[in-house]
């Protein structure tokens, strides 16, 4: 294709890709040739469960049955429904498909293709109506969803520029080179109300503002795309399904503040996004929505991509410009913001990739529009990570103001295997675990807040009745004590000594004063730590705390584990229901397991180890976990 030279061959180029989306739409195809598309999922979930080969199949199956030219098979990004991967969905008819195997594609083409019958087995089964669901908005997982920043993906093939175009894809960009100066775009950015979506939740439309303030010879707009939260993958998802919209954003961000140039700061373990990110900045650069001269405005604006080693701290944005100029990715106290002195000592905004995707919509809908959802303080939709002991795992985008029994009941499908909700963690590593008592509170910055969590980049790990708070506690600890920089002594030392008073109280040696300790320490890292991660790290431990303080004093008062997870406070016994059979003794690695031939095996607790193999042998289910 031949480099755009207006914002009118834009908008003709609009025109002529439409109809390459139209059967998903459900429209009349313009193609009378293509009968029939097919997509199938190819996000990092689905590509792992082979989905490249289900295309493969797909194609040849098609070859086959002389459909090749009737039915087009495409690549999108994430559906969402990751619990179900891989998904193949067929349009117009909008057939939906879960857990797809490569062998299942010759059913797929002859079945539903030439027979026009709908395949049973493999339509996703609603539990609520204990019935089979076809169609995707049919399912409970999407109705009480809205899809903006997660808009294209499921939808277009990230690696086609075409069918980005096809669906708006840098008209936004279009229009604010066009019909906007820099402050009415920034002034539509703050009436929208959108916040960072990073996690610090500061306006967007305000740090824009400060930025294009500041006078420079150079200035920048950086996308954090480290995105280090445990179970967090919204913002890989996004740069896997639609990177365009990121890149559009980037370049209108630049125009607003005065910026020629743009860093995606993206951790090396997104290989997925990575290349797909190649593949948009390419055909960007070859169409001229990249680089200089933009649609023929005068307005220059480059991205460039830039590695991180999987460092947590350098989601903390004067960290990742550090790692961005080569240095050690530390993070430096504020004032200077990054808007006044960021990369190179130039004005820099840094916004997460979420941000970012929010932003050609409401340029293009407008700011009412978007501010006209969600509550009054958190505007719009959030994408949140579903994942634990969930039944519906996946990527999920909710109207601001969704409460949290939506999600896991409504969204979610509730709690694995029948158990019973315990608590769920926001914010990843710096949230807080919030119990079932504020279930229905309204999902927003401010709410989560007041409960000791956060919203954090939108991880959302659901726990059971199986899962001891202190042991989460610990995990979170550890996960920070590994990520801390060690700059500044709070972080590096504080959280390092409230994890040893975590692993003593686990192994049964806690004592009363290991309480007041930990919640006089956890403060103190709070109100003294350099930047955000040694902020909030404490969060787990004071939400559980509060809300789960009866298992903290369990495991120091009584010595045991009301989950029967921590190893080290557990025993297993041999209860009346054992037969005799002799199995347990002889799996038993340590020889503690006694007892004759049909009569009642006696476990030695000084010798055991508690490994669990005895559990795993017992035909009949005679011993417990105390």
């Amino acid at each position: 294709m031949n480099k755009i030279s207006s914002f009118e061959e834009l908008q003709q180029l609009y025109t002529e890709f439409k109809p390459l989306l139209s059967l998903r739409k459900q429209e009349e195809a313009k193609d009378t040739k293509v009968v029939r598309n097919i997509q199938v999922c190819g996000g990092t979930g689905c590509k792992a469960s082979q989905s490249d080969l289900i295309v493969k199949n797909l194609e040849d199956c098609l070859e086959k049955a002389g459909l090749a030219e009737e039915v087009s098979v495409s690549i999108t990004g994430c559906f969402g429904f990751c619990e179900k991967g891989p998904i193949v969905k067929i349009s117009p008819d909008h057939v939906f498909y879960v857990h797809v195997k490569p062998e299942d594609a010759e059913e797929i083409v002859n079945e539903h293709l030439v027979n026009g019958k709908v395949i049973d087995r493999l339509l996703y089964e609603e539990p609520s109506l204990k019935e089979k669901v076809k169609k995707q908005e049919e399912m409970s997982f999407y109705k009480k969803q809205e899809r903006i920043a997660l808009r294209n993906c499921g939808f277009i093939n990230p690696e086609d520029i075409k069918e980005s175009i096809a669906n708006e894809g840098y008209l936004a960009l279009g229009k604010v080179l066009t019909t906007m100066t820099p402050d009415d775009l920034i002034q539509n950015m703050i009436a929208s109300g959108l916040r960072g979506r990073g996690g610090g939740g500061f306006p967007t439309g305000q740090k824009w503002l400060f930025a294009k303030r500041n006078d420079a010879d150079q200035k920048y707009v950086i996308c954090n795309a480290d995105e280090g939260d445990p179970g967090a993958f919204m913002d890989r998802s996004i740069l896997e399904g639609d990177p365009n919209s990121v890149i559009e954003a980037m370049a209108i961000a630049g125009y607003a503040i005065g910026a020629s140039e743009g860093y995606i700061y993206i951790r090396a373990e997104y290989p997925l996004a990575i290349d797909r990110l190649r593949i948009a900045i390419a055909q960007a650069r070859e169409l001229g929505l990249l680089g200089k001269n933009i649609l023929g405005t005068n307005f220059d604006f480059d991205i460039f991509i830039k590695y991180g080693a999987g460092a947590f701290v350098c989601g903390e944005e004067t960290a990742l410009i550090h790692s961005i100029e080569g240095n050690r990715g530390e993070p430096t106290t504020k004032p200077p913001f990054p808007a006044q002195s960021g990369l190179w000592n130039k004005p820099t905004i840094v916004n997460n990739v979420e941000t970012y995707a929010n932003i050609p919509p409401i340029i293009l809908k407008g700011a009412d529009w978007f501010s006209s959802m969600g509550t009054k303080t958190s505007k719009g939709t959030k994408v949140f990570a579903l994942a634990g002991k969930i039944n519906n795992v996946g990527l999920v985008e909710i109207p601001m103001g969704t409460t949290l029994r939506e999600i896991i009941y409504d969204i979610g499908g509730g709690i694995k295997n029948g158990r019973k909700f315990k608590a769920v963690q926001t914010g990843g590593p710096s949230g807080g675990c919030i119990p079932a008592s504020n279930l229905d509170i309204a999902i927003d910055y401010e709410s989560l807040n007041a409960i000791g969590s956060m919203m954090g980049s939108g991880g959302m790990i659901v726990m059971d009745e199986d899962n001891c708070m202190v042991d989460i506690a610990k995990f979170y600890l550890e996960f920070t004590v590994e990520e801390s920089c060690g700059k500044c002594s709070p972080c590096r030392i504080g959280n390092k000594r409230l994890l040893e008073i975590l692993t003593r109280i686990t192994q049964g040696k806690g004592t009363e004063q290991d309480l007041e300790d930990l919640k006089e320490l956890a403060e103190t890292i709070k109100d003294t730590s350099l930047c955000g991660l040694g902020q909030t790290a404490p969060n787990p431990v004071l939400s559980t705390m509060k809300y789960f303080m009866d298992e903290y004093e369990a495991h120091i008062k009584e010595h045991r584990c009301p989950a029967g997870v921590c190893q080290a406070l557990l025993q297993y016994q041999i209860t009346d229901k054992c037969i005799g059979c002799t199995k347990c003794a002889r799996q038993c690695p340590v020889s503690c397991i006694s007892g004759k031939v049909k009569e009642k095996h006696v476990i030695g607790q000084d010798k055991c180890i508690k490994c669990g193999a005895c559990q795993t042998a017992c035909p009949v289910k005679a011993i417990i976990k105390k």
